[in-house]
């Protein structure tokens, strides 16, 4: 026993109506289908071109915040080599350097009050230890008459300067102070900045 009678006999529909196709319609069907080919691929370029935009997007953005963050640490880690460096240079250099600029500081400021004040006498009260330079300091003002008065209650680079009744402190360590205050200053708020 067969079972062809469970199965459907495909070939009595293809034996009924037969299909004609012109050249003109064959011609027409191969366009449609390249046309809906050619629409495909053209569908499927512009979905890649966006997706590599939105990619490349996502990757220029990624860069720029490791870049960012690498600057950030960069600046950090220069700030924090620099630190020991900038405090050394107030505490080492600075002082020899502002002694060494006393004389020639304290002559401008005393021209410039000659000026102001006349030929009044000028007193300078300094500590003994800066007596030395200001016996050099008033060999180079001959035009000036000027008093030294050595005063021990005063700090090396301290100096008064007395013009009658009028007196002036010119004191290089509160300037001093003054730069190591403005450093530490620098360094702390750059601290809280990148924190």
């Amino acid at each position: 026993m067969t079972i062809a009678h469970l199965l459907e006999d495909f070939g009595e529909s293809l034996r009924g109506t037969a299909i004609s196709i012109t050249d003109i319609s064959l011609e027409e069907e191969r366009l449609a289908a390249f046309e809906t080919g050619y629409q495909a691929g053209w569908d499927d370029a512009v979905k890649s071109q966006k997706e590599d935009e939105r990619r490349i997007t996502a990757d220029l953005a990624q860069n720029l915040q490791d870049l960012t963050f690498t600057y950030e640490e960069a600046y950090a880690a220069v700030l924090n080599a620099l630190h020991p460096l900038l405090e050394q240079m107030v505490a080492t250099v600075l002082p020899p350097l502002s002694q060494d600029t006393l004389a020639p500081r304290l002559a401008e400021i005393l021209q410039e009050k000659a000026l102001d004040h006349g030929r009044q006498p000028i007193v300078i009260a300094a500590a003994p230890g800066d007596m030395n330079r200001m016996e050099t300091l008033t060999e180079t003002l001959p035009g000036l008459d000027i008093t030294l008065a050595e005063d021990d209650t005063l700090a090396p680079g301290q100096i008064f300067l007395r013009f009658g009744e009028t007196e002036e402190e010119v004191n290089l360590d509160s300037v001093l102070r003054a730069i190591e205050h403005a450093v530490s200053g620098f360094f702390e708020e750059n601290r809280k900045a990148i924190a």
